[in-house]
């Protein structure tokens, strides 16, 4: 376990980082698959039925952690330098698998989601979560621009929000013919935001081929 420098996220509570996990850039593979266990989510406190909510009561939150909200961001004076989007969650950490796969399916049609300018799609499944109410709208407050430009992360889509999974496609820029494999590394930070309690899971790409 390390701790994330104050310089990074001044915010912190608690963090905990996974090494960089080489991926091959051609093909998924089982091996180089990134998992993580869901956190259990705080017990949630019992709320009122529909008909005894007054007038301005918050509606219930979701029972298992939901993304609040997306960010992206570029850190190339880093070493290694880095590309990184983070999905903040409330109510506690998912469980996730990352893998390359060459095109990014919708869970519920399995029709191929467009990704133009990506040579390699990072799937990103979390498990045991949601991205909506249970009024049934998104959850999501913030995000960034499908486009990201950035050197190593150039876009994301979102591919699915159902049963309890909650899937994002990132994709990954210029093919590399000479680099077979691309770093990846995850970041679980626990932290206060604006006054909001987030847990914050922060996929980082390494930027280095790049240069």
């Amino acid at each position: 376990m390390l701790l994330v420098p104050l310089l990074l996220i001044p915010t912190l509570a608690l963090a905990a980082c996974s090494p960089w996990a080489l991926f091959p850039t051609e093909t998924a593979s089982p091996s180089a698959t990134v998992t993580a266990t869901a956190t259990p989510a705080p017990t949630p406190t019992p709320t009122p039925t529909s008909t005894d909510i007054s007038p301005g009561t918050p509606p219930p939150e979701p029972p298992v952690p939901y993304l609040y909200t997306i960010g992206v961001g570029a850190h190339p004076s880093d070493t290694p330098p880095y590309d990184q989007m983070s999905f903040r969650f409330k109510g506690g950490f998912p469980g996730y698998t990352l893998e390359f796969v060459p095109e990014l399916d919708g869970d519920a049609s399995g029709l191929p989601i467009p990704m133009p300018g990506t040579n390699r799609i990072l799937r990103v499944v979390f498990t045991v979560a949601q991205a909506h109410t249970e009024q049934g709208e998104s959850s999501v407050v913030s995000a960034p621009p499908a486009f990201i430009g950035s050197d190593a992360i150039t876009r994301y889509a979102p591919a699915g929000d159902f049963e309890g999974y909650v899937t994002y496609g990132i994709g990954v820029g210029r093919p590399m013919d000479t680099v077979p494999q691309t770093p990846v590394r995850v970041y679980e930070v626990e932290k206060i935001e604006q006054g909001e309690h987030l847990y914050v899971v922060a996929i980082q790409i390494d930027s280095t081929q790049w240069r």
